[in-house]
C-alpha cells in the first residue's frame, strides 16, 4: 500500500484541505494516510476529523495516526510538512516583543527580518532530525514543504538534507485573480508568467489575445493609491520598480527597507501598514478553534470539495502521468540566470511521473533580481548560521537584513541578536 505522510499533522483546518484532496481524489484511493504531531490531543482531533471525512466521502484511504515519527515516515511516497517550531507562545511572542524594544516593529516576521532569522534558526535543526529519518525509511520519497521560512527551509532539506523537496505556498496561485479582481479586471483567457523567490515572486508577464495587459494594470493601480486599500504596499513596489510581487503587502512592507520607518511614522499610515499582524491573527486562530473545533471534529457528516491547494493535483500527475503545472520552489540549478546557485527560487515547474520537473526562466529584469538578491543573502548567511553553528553567522544574517539594518546601528544588531537567542533557551541549538 502507498503511503502519504503528514508532518504536523495537528494543523486540523490546514490537514482538512489536504488530506482531504487527497481522499476525493480517484489516483489516490488506497493510499494510507498517516498522520504525525508531537501535540496528542491536536493529533487525534485530526484523525477523528479525517475518518468522518473517509465515511462521507466513501475513500478508500486508511487512516492512521503514529506516536513515533520514524514509523508515520517508514516507506512513504509522498510527505507533507506543515510543522511550527515553538509556536506563537514562546517563540512568536519572542520574536515580536524583543524587536520592539530596540525599536523595531515587523508586521509578519515568519520569512526575512529578525523574525525569520530566528525563525529558521529553531526550525532548520528540526528538519534536519526529518531528513535523517527519511533518509533511512523513506529515501526515496517526494518531499513537499508548507512550512515558512519557504526558501531557507527549502534549501536547507535539498542541499544538506539530501532530501528531495518542492516548497508549496499560496502566493502563486491567488496572485492573478486577486490582483485582478481588486482592478475589476476579467481574468478569463489571461496568460500569465511568475517567477523569483518565494514571497518575491514577480508575474513578469501578463497577458491577453496577445495583449500585454501590464499598462493597464499600472493604470488602474495608480488610480488605487489616492484612497486606502489592503495591497498598497504592493502597488507602490509596482509602480517604482515596474513589477507586481506575489505576496502580500503586509508581508513585503518588512521585506524592504522602504515602509517600516520609526523616523517616518507618516509611512504606516499612508501605506496602511498592519504592525503586528501575525500575532494579531495567532491570538484569533487560537480563539476561533475553541468554537471551531466541535463542528469539525466531531460532526459525522462532515464534507470536503476539493480545494485549489497543489498537493494532491502533484500526487495525482505522478500517479496518472497526466501533467500539471505549479509554482514550486526548488534550488537555482541556472532557472534563473542572475540570482546566485545557491539559492532557493519559486519557478514554474511541470509536474508528472517523472516528479517535478522546474522550467528556465533566464534573467530577471535587473532590478527585480536586486532586490531578491537582498533577501536572498539574509536567507544564505541564515543557513550559514544554522549549519556551522557559528553566532558571527547569525550577527551577518541581521546586519545584511534590507528592513533591521534600515532601523537599527551595527551594535543594536549585534546586541538584539544575543537577546534572542538568550530568550529563545533550548528551542536553539548553542552557537559558539
Amino acid at each position: 500500500m502507498s503511503k502519504i505522510t503528514f508532518i504536523g499533522a495537528g494543523s486540523t483546518v490546514f490537514a482538512k484541505n489536504i488530506l482531504g484532496d487527497v481522499m476525493q481524489t480517484p489516483a489516490l484511493q488506497g493510499f494510507e494516510i498517516a498522520l504525525f504531531d508531537i501535540d496528542v490531543e491536536r493529533l487525534n482531533d485530526s484523525e477523528q476529523m479525517l475518518l468522518n471525512l473517509k465515511q462521507t466521502s466513501a475513500s478508500t484511504c486508511q487512516i492512521k495516526a503514529y506516536s513515533d515519527r520514524k514509523e508515520a515516515l517508514r516507506g512513504a511516497k509522498y510527505i507533507v510538512n506543515a510543522i511550527q517550531v515553538g509556536g506563537y507562545d514562546p517563540c512568536t511572542i519572542t520574536d515580536f516583543e524583543i524587536p520592539k524594544k530596540y525599536g523595531l516593529r515587523q508586521t509578519i516576521a515568519d520569512t526575512v527580518g529578525i523574525g525569520g532569522i530566528f525563525r529558521n534558526l529553531r526550525t532548520i535543526p528540526v528538519m534536519l532530525d526529518f531528513a535523517r529519518d527519511i533518509n533511512e525509511v523513506c529515501p526515496d520519497a517526494l518531499f513537499l514543504n508548507y512550512t515558512n521560512p519557504m526558501a531557507v527551509l527549502t534549501n536547507v532539506m535539498n542541499t544538506y538534507g539530501g532530501v528531495k523537496t518542492v516548497g508549496l505556498c499560496h502566493s502563486v496561485q491567488v496572485c492573478v485573480p486577486h490582483l485582478f479582481e481588486h482592478l475589476n479586471i476579467d481574468p478569463t483567457g489571461v496568460k500569465y508568467k511568475i517567477a523569483g523567490i518565494n514571497h518575491m515572486a514577480w508575474l513578469l508577464e501578463a497577458s491577453k489575445d496577445g495583449v500585454d495587459l501590464y499598462p493597464e494594470i499600472k493604470r488602474r493601480a495608480a488610480e488605487k493609491q489616492l484612497e486606502k486599500h489592503h495591497d498598497m504596499v504592493r502597488y507602490e513596489l509596482m509602480l517604482k520598480f515596474g513589477y507586481y510581487i506575489t505576496e502580500s503587502s503586509e508581508h513585503n512592507a518588512e521585506y524592504h527597507p522602504y515602509f517600516i520607518k520609526r523616523n517616518y511614522p507618516e509611512l504606516i499610515e499612508r501605506f496602511n501598514i498592519p504592525l503586528d499582524e501575525y500575532p494579531r491573527r495567532c491570538v484569533n486562530q487560537i480563539e476561533g478553534w475553541k468554537s471551531m473545533r466541535e463542528s469539525l471534529v466531531n460532526d459525522r457528516n462532515l464534507e470536503h470539495r476539493r480545494s485549489h491547494e497543489y498537493a494532491s493535483y502533484i500526487f495525482e500527475a505522478i500517479e496518472t502521468n497526466k501533467p500539471f503545472k505549479i509554482g514550486g520552489n526548488v534550488m537555482n540549478t541556472g532557472l534563473i540566470t542572475n540570482l546566485p546557485k545557491e539559492a532557493c527560487v519559486e519557478v514554474p515547474c511541470l509536474v508528472d511521473a517523472n516528479g517535478v520537473t522546474p522550467t528556465y526562466v533566464g534573467d530577471l529584469p535587473p532590478q527585480l533580481a536586486a532586490l531578491n538578491r537582498t533577501n536572498i543573502n539574509t536567507q544564505l548567511l541564515t543557513i550559514e548560521a544554522a549549519i556551522t553553528g557559528k553566532r558571527d553567522h547569525i550577527y551577518h544574517a541581521a546586519l545584511l537584513d534590507p528592513h533591521t539594518s534600515a532601523e537599527l546601528s551595527m551594535d543594536d544588531i549585534v546586541s538584539l541578536c544575543d537577546d534572542l537567542i538568550e530568550a529563545h533557551g533550548s528551542w536553539l541549538p548553542s552557537y559558539k
